[in-house]
């Protein structure tokens, strides 16, 4: 079907488990429990947040998901909706295809994790792929919506065909993760997560039920993708997945690889590339170069004390580290720093609010099985602040110990982003240590062409390839869709290089 054609479908739900979740949803109190460090930093921290959440032009009604009670819970049990695509009649929002659904988590008090799954427009025997929004505590949905997912959502709430979806090449699931995020929601704060034990914890819980749930799908190739904060959430979990399967924990997942889109992995390189990106592309002087880095001493011992104290030192770390950025943006003014072509309006830089009424119609939440008094929390400050102490970790420490059993790691980023910007994803690519990283680092950089036209640069040797993509911000699938599905689809063929 042709991208701007109306998905339009007669709506017919076929419930895989005849009682849904029987909740209550008047309101609580919530505070979070846990102590977020000194008071300076927690009011960066929240200013962090309310920044990166205006900036998208969301207003969530509440900051978490945690709701007063939920009797009907069942920790490891699915409760999935199906959905039959019945031809080109029929409603057009109605109907959103295929699978949504909830995974009690067995780990937890009460927490319930929600999700989209797509199965592939051309094949179910391709790749299995899921998908994590970064933030962290944004939705998945942003990116199932206005990146990479089978749908875009009209002016008119509408759906219409995304051409470059990725389920044109794989079976794609989209998670609302960390607990508290979108529709993921728990009835006890002590369920949100802080580090990436408890957030990899949960989703290889969730893949092991998804798996016996879809037993079909477990022959396949599986890879994980994601963007942004999940430069944090993939390694922790490839790591996970690759313990799982050694000590035969449950059901093997066939993970192949991971691709990491514009991420924070290393933040102790990439923090220290904030200034000689700007420098680079002509937004700053020298002069202010110099001025930035002053911060960064201070900045790189906090990240060193995190990495080796962890707690409060991560905190202050947060707060040393995000006084660089801040610097670099004093000297910027209001350019969009997910792409420095355009300019921010305010706060606002992008206008993503399309997705919070589309998920307060009352006829989208009960064809994807969702209460309709729960509150969709696009991105959530609490789980942001809940983070806080996982941020300047390292997770690049895990990587190179998959490389060597020939995982496939894919790291891409747009070159006009700067916040997660290419140059210092580069150099925490180049700086890791794995066998191949001497022929990494002199191997030639080539062009990644799409139907002729470059539109890229990539390095790669062995399982490990960079792509810097050409004419794109911090999302590249939103930007430049058709190189994003055809990366995804030659790097998951073993024929990106």
């Amino acid at each position: 079907m042709a991208s701007s054609t109306l998905i339009k479908f007669s709506l017919s739900l076929l419930l895989l488990f005849i009682i849904l979740p029987s909740l209550s949803y008047s309101r609580q109190t919530f505070s979070i429990t846990k102590n977020l460090s000194q008071s300076l930093t927690s009011h960066s921290s929240k200013s962090q947040a309310e920044r990166l959440i205006r900036s998208f032009n969301l207003f969530p009604k509440d900051p978490v998901n945690i709701i007063a009670s939920d009797p009907d819970f069942v920790p490891g049990s699915i409760v999935e909706t199906e959905f039959s695509f019945l031809g080109d009649a029929g409603p057009s929002v109605k109907e959103l295809g295929h699978h949504a659904g909830y995974y009690s988590l067995p780990h937890s008090k009460a927490a319930r994790m929600f999700y989209f799954f797509f199965e592939s427009r051309n094949s179910k025997d391709d790749p299995v792929v899921i998908w994590l929004t970064g933030g962290p505590g944004c939705s998945s949905e942003l990116a199932l919506f206005y990146e990479n997912g089978p749908f875009k959502i009209a002016n008119n709430l509408s759906l219409v065909w995304n051409q470059y979806g990725w389920d044109q090449a794989s079976n794609i699931l989209f998670i609302d993760q960390p607990t508290g995020t979108g529709f993921s929601y728990s009835t006890d704060s002590s369920d949100l997560r802080h580090d990436e034990t408890g957030v990899s914890n949960d989703l290889y819980d969730f893949l092991q039920a998804f798996f016996k749930e879809h037993p079909q799908f477990v022959k396949n190739d599986f890879f994980i993708t994601g963007e942004s904060y999940a430069g944090h959430y993939i390694p922790a979990l490839a790591s996970r997945v690759n313990q799982g399967n050694k000590k035969k924990e449950g059901i093997h997942i066939n993970l192949k690889g991971f691709a990491i889109g514009n991420g924070l992995t290393n933040p102790a390189i990439q923090y220290g590339a904030y200034a000689d990106f700007a420098l680079d592309r002509g937004l700053i002087t020298k002069e202010k170069r110099d001025i930035v880095n002053q911060a960064l001493p201070r900045c790189e011992n906090d990240i060193k004390a995190c990495g080796s104290e962890g707690g409060e030192t991560c905190g202050a770390a947060f707060g040393s580290c995000t006084g660089v950025f801040s610097q670099l943006l004093d000297f910027l003014g209001d350019i969009n720093y997910y792409d420095i072509r355009k300019k921010c309006d305010g706060q606002l830089c992008y206008d993503f609010s399309n997705m919070e009424e589309f998920f307060d119609l009352v006829a989208v939440r009960n064809a994807i099985g969702v209460n309709k008094n729960l509150v969709f929390v696009s991105c959530s400050s609490y789980v942001y602040n809940g983070m806080l102490n996982d941020w300047m970790k390292n997770l690049e420490v895990g990587i190179p110990s998959l490389l060597e059993e020939g995982i496939r790691v894919l790291v891409y980023a747009g070159e006009e982003d700067l916040i997660c910007n290419w140059l210092g994803n580069f150099r925490w690519v180049q700086a890791m240590e794995w066998s191949g990283q001497k022929d990494f680092n002199k191997a030639p950089a080539v062009k990644f062409s799409v139907d002729g036209a470059e539109a890229g640069l990539l390095t790669s040797h062995g399982p490990l390839s960079f792509l810097k993509v050409h004419a794109a911000g911090h999302m590249v699938p939103m930007d430049q869709p058709k190189a994003a599905l055809e990366m995804l689809r030659s790097w998951m063929a073993g024929k990106l290089a």
